[in-house]
């Protein structure tokens, strides 16, 4: 016969273990939807006034000292438009890799584009070849075990970059979003291209439309110090020796300037040069990203850069985006860009991934950054900075023509969404605004 002393114990433990987890469930909602979900305050929270212009030399001395960041000169650069351009080109450069390889990404999956980046790596590092590869573990969640293994059985150092654990949650939502590849230090790619099937074309889908990047020169020298930053990050080590870090060769004529991104560490250095870079634009602004949901201090740059007379046009997608509901909350923020004059288009015929800034044919900015609350609080991104006339022009073509499939959202159109539109983006960008 059970005695009431034992009743008496069983209820008390019942009641310990059931406090116990009311206990851990307020742990993790205090953690994942508090602190988690809390990004790091804007460090610049006040207008920019700048007293130069793009093409002023006195613009490269301010903006190297306060982003941390110095331009450096003697660079080369090379446009790639299309995904078996981008891949193929990257998996020459790996087999030709002596000392090192480094790449970090986002999203990583398919058949197609993961299975052969895999193998590519994995054969440069049964050559001897030192090398690293950091993927996101959410951006990477599509992809197999026998990637992953591909890589590892060879030697290659693999890293999910925060991978969900119970004393980690308080990091779950701050994904490193950066594409980044540096092969033996002297060739550097980055751009909007992910490692994943999307960016090729296929018998049932045509590739996202996106701009990647080809770099050499002493930047990369820079792009491989970003990289090594997340890697200290998650593993404590850092890259040193020429095997990383080579004397650098001059490959050509153009000033690079790399910025980097942590905002769970407390640095915002590619919002805060985007913004001064704005400030500086004198005749025209031309922005391309597949997110537009920018801060409220990012926004009236904008329009303090459109009551200057510069003309800015803003490319984002149409019905063919991967994320509608950031689409609809964009929409919200129109309303006082359009009345400033500002120009919003949506590229028509396959989800627009391009991410770029164009100032005065002048100024390039390329990198994983897009122009939202995620990039510029939440994730860790990488972007180049370009100063060069003629690669300006190039790339202000490469907008140019991206326009001329698009649609031009006008004032009057805006206005007359419908009510199920407006009700819906006013919904998610008060409830998500400041993590989309």
């Amino acid at each position: 016969m059970t005695s009431s002393r034992d009743k008496y114990f069983k209820i008390n433990l019942k009641m310990i273990i059931t406090g116990a987890v009311v206990l851990l469930a307020l742990y993790l909602i205090v953690t994942v939807l508090i602190f988690n979900a809390n990004p790091v305050n804007i460090r610049v929270t006040t207008p920019i006034h700048s007293e130069y212009s793009v093409i002023d030399p006195e613009f490269k001395v301010e903006s190297g000292i306060f982003s941390g960041s110095q331009w450096v000169y003697g660079n080369d650069i090379r446009v790639l438009t299309q995904g078996e351009e981008v891949f193929g080109t990257m998996q020459d450069d790996i087999a030709l890799a002596e000392k090192s390889i480094t790449k970090e990404t986002y999203v990583f999956f398919g058949s197609n584009v993961a299975t052969p980046m895999a193998q590519a790596l994995a054969d440069a590092s049964e050559r001897g070849v030192y090398t690293h590869f950091i993927a996101d573990f959410i951006g990477s969640g599509d992809a197999t075990s026998e990637q992953f293994d591909t890589m590892e059985n060879a030697g290659v150092e693999v890293i999910r970059w925060r991978k969900p654990s119970w004393y980690q949650l308080s990091r779950l939502n701050h994904r490193t979003h950066r594409k980044l590849l540096v092969v033996d230090g002297k060739v550097g790619y980055t751009g909007g291209y992910n490692t994943a099937d999307p960016w090729v074309s296929g018998p049932e889908q045509s590739q996202y439309k996106d701009y990647h990047f080809r770099i050499t020169g002493p930047i990369v020298n820079h792009m491989q110090g970003m990289f090594s930053q997340n890697r200290v990050l998650a593993s404590g080590g850092l890259l040193t020796g020429s095997r990383y870090y080579p004397v650098p060769d001059t490959t050509g004529t153009l000033a690079m300037q790399a910025t980097s991104s942590n905002p769970m560490e407390g640095k915002m250095n590619v919002r805060k040069m985007l913004i001064y870079a704005i400030a500086s634009a004198d005749e025209s602004i031309r922005m391309g990203t597949p997110y537009f949901f920018p801060d409220d201090g990012f926004l009236e740059a904008l329009v303090d850069a459109a009551n200057r007379n510069v003309n800015i046009q803003i490319l984002t997608p149409a019905e063919e985006t991967d994320k509608d509901y950031v689409r609809a909350a964009s929409y919200t923020l129109w309303g006082d860009l359009l009345a400033a004059g500002i120009e919003m288009y949506e590229y028509q015929p396959v989800f627009y991934h391009a991410k770029m800034m164009i100032i005065d044919d002048y100024y390039v900015s390329i990198g994983s950054t897009n122009f939202d609350n995620r990039s510029f609080r939440i994730n860790d991104e990488a972007n180049i900075n370009i100063l060069d006339g003629e690669f300006g022009r190039e790339m202000a073509a490469y907008f140019d023509d991206d326009l001329d499939k698009s649609v031009q959202i006008t004032l009057e159109e805006w206005e007359n969404r419908s009510t199920w539109q407006k009700a819906y983006g006013w919904f998610i960008a008060k409830v998500l605004g400041t993590y989309l």
